[in-house]
């Protein structure tokens, strides 16, 4: 589904990525994974077009767009949820998540339709839809940016830190989510976070990212068995 071939890029003249290859199949969740500072917000905002990649390649259906824009690349349903959630914490709930179709050309009636569907699989937020997202708790603000996300009919979803400062009873539920849009709704997800244990346990396949390198690459399983991953994330 997407494919990048000796991706380079970075920040003016601040290299991050280098020669960075990576393949997602369609209905798959893939994980990223490695340290703070290690280039994989940089690879997700290469991939959505947030940034202008040095040189590569970057396909997605087989189709090039390595130098399409960021619109482009939403309509063709690929959708970013960002690390820090970045909602507009002046605004509603509902006002965030209609926000989140704002690429989409289909009807009034079919984005209000994908609404309640939202708040049918996250009812929590149907209940604080009035609500502005600036009050709302951790876990309630990551949903809402998940929610969003999703209002932008994704068909590959990436997201940047889905755990980050939230309890684990809420990275349960968030984990749940993602399963059950993948197995059922069939969006493939490219899911990056600290936690490598919840990462590589729900995903299939793994890539295992080094100083802006991939280093490591493999099924999901095979890499949280592998003692160098147990010694460098897991502390085992």
């Amino acid at each position: 589904m997407l494919k990048t071939e000796e991706l380079n890029s970075g920040y003016g003249d601040v290299q991050i990525l280098w020669n960075f290859n990576l393949e997602i199949e369609e209905g798959t969740i893939t994980a990223l994974i490695g340290s703070n500072g290690v280039g994989k917000t940089t690879f997700l905002r290469t991939v959505i077009g947030l940034l202008k990649p040095y040189s590569g390649r970057i396909t997605y259906r087989d189709e090039d767009i390595t130098n399409e824009d960021l619109i482009a690349r939403v309509k063709r349903g690929i959708v970013m949820i960002p690390e820090g959630r970045q909602l507009y914490r002046g605004m509603t709930v509902e006002e965030n998540l209609k926000m989140g179709a704002y690429a989409r050309n289909d009807s009034k009636n079919r984005i209000m339709q994908d609404l309640e569907w939202v708040y049918s699989i996250l009812p929590r937020l149907k209940e604080r839809r009035k609500q502005p997202t600036g009050t709302l708790s951790g876990g309630e603000a990551q949903m809402c940016a998940i929610a969003r996300g999703l209002m932008g009919n994704p068909k590959l979803l990436l997201i940047d830190e889905l755990s980050l400062g939230l309890a684990p009873v809420i990275v349960d539920d968030l984990v749940k989510l993602l399963k059950e849009l993948n197995s059922q709704k069939g969006v493939t997800i490219l899911l990056v976070d600290q936690d490598v244990q919840t990462a590589l346990e729900i995903a299939q396949k793994g890539y295992v990212v080094v100083n802006g390198r991939v280093e490591m690459k493999g099924d999901a399983r095979e890499l949280l068995k592998n003692p160098e991953i147990q010694k460098a994330y897991l502390g085992i």
